[in-house]
């Protein structure tokens, strides 16, 4: 099935994890990669719901296609599990955090030690628990899985080991190295693996041109993945 027939799942943005009423766990992801592959794929697919964490509310202002906010990692595993069909593509271009506090505190935490000790416990990684549900669920073994992740240095040893770990289909890589690449800016550095063995570097673009060039990789892979799949 062919993207134009497809429904495309994209998240992006940070996820929070409160420690108190006042202070959480985040980080610098502002949304603005998700939403440029929501908005690239929005020009060649069906229909697209665009996941996000808490981002600036102009980054969502007049989007043609449905968004859901979410705020907790486990917030953002459920909305994407609410949202799987077959022959669907997962784009998971968000940022969750990959812990939380083992137990927020009902009232804000009062500075009085020289140390504050916090524990905390390892979030749901939602690719590899989507990518456990395509391997159960044979109606899902067409669906394709796109991961993001954030490296500045040996981009392509982790990117193959986070490729085969989480099972994916395609991976793409932001170098954060630099200042113009990856969180907070319009500019990004991406490199672009499958598991098919294709590579593909992309220069610096903006967040926009780059989208596009990942939206085109997906249709081939996608194309790739039938054609194995045909008896």
């Amino acid at each position: 099935m062919p993207l134009r027939d497809r429904k495309v799942i994209v998240t992006g943005g940070p996820t929070v994890e409160p420690l108190d009423p006042v202070r959480f766990i985040s980080n610098r992801s502002t949304g603005k990669m998700g939403k440029a592959i929501a908005d690239a794929a929005h020009l060649k697919a069906r229909e697209i719901v665009f996941i996000h964490g808490p981002v600036h509310e102009s980054l969502l202002e007049n989007v043609p296609y449905r968004t859901v906010g979410i705020e907790s990692t486990v917030e953002m595993l459920d909305a994407v599990i609410s949202e799987l069909r077959p022959d669907c593509v997962l784009i998971m271009a968000a940022a969750p955090a990959d812990y939380r506090p083992v137990k927020k505190s009902s009232v804000k935490i009062k500075k009085s030690e020289e140390e504050l000790i916090l524990r905390l416990v390892k979030n749901p990684d939602i690719l590899m628990t989507v990518a456990e549900i395509r391997r159960k669920n044979s109606a899902l073994r067409n669906m394709f899985l796109v991961g993001f992740a954030a490296e500045t240095d040996n981009i392509e040893n982790y990117a193959l080991g986070k490729l085969a770990e989480k099972d994916l289909d395609v991976i793409c890589v932001n170098d954060v190295g630099r200042h113009d690449a990856g969180f907070g800016v319009d500019t990004n550095i991406v490199t672009i693996f499958s598991r098919w063995g294709d590579r593909l570097e992309l220069p610096l673009l903006s967040k926009k041109d780059t989208a596009s060039r990942i939206i085109d990789c997906v249709e081939e892979g996608i194309m790739k993945k039938t054609d194995k799949l045909l008896p």
